[in-house]
């Protein structure tokens, strides 16, 4: 397997491991283990961002393109209307 292949798996593992953690969350009425959940997914995060901006750099990967100020309030407003 090439490195590349294998950061853009673990990539897609941790993006969809952030998610399970966002579920599970969502789900959790104790209060510590709800704490605890948000902080492995904030590292999670964390991470994944950092392994990102290597497969960027490396061009494993490419970004989609910045959105510009009028596209960002656009989708503001979309998100908060639905």
């Amino acid at each position: 397997m090439q490195e590349r292949d294998m950061v853009n798996d673990v990539l897609a593992m941790t993006k969809a491991g952030m998610s399970d953690y966002t579920k599970a969350i969502g789900e959790c009425s104790n209060q510590n283990l709800r704490q605890t959940l948000k902080q492995m997914r904030d590292g999670d995060e964390q991470f994944q961002f950092q392994l990102a901006q290597i497969a960027v750099q490396k061009n494993y990967y490419t970004p989609a393109q910045t959105a510009n100020q009028q596209e960002m309030q656009q989708i503001k407003s979309q998100l908060m209307q639905g």
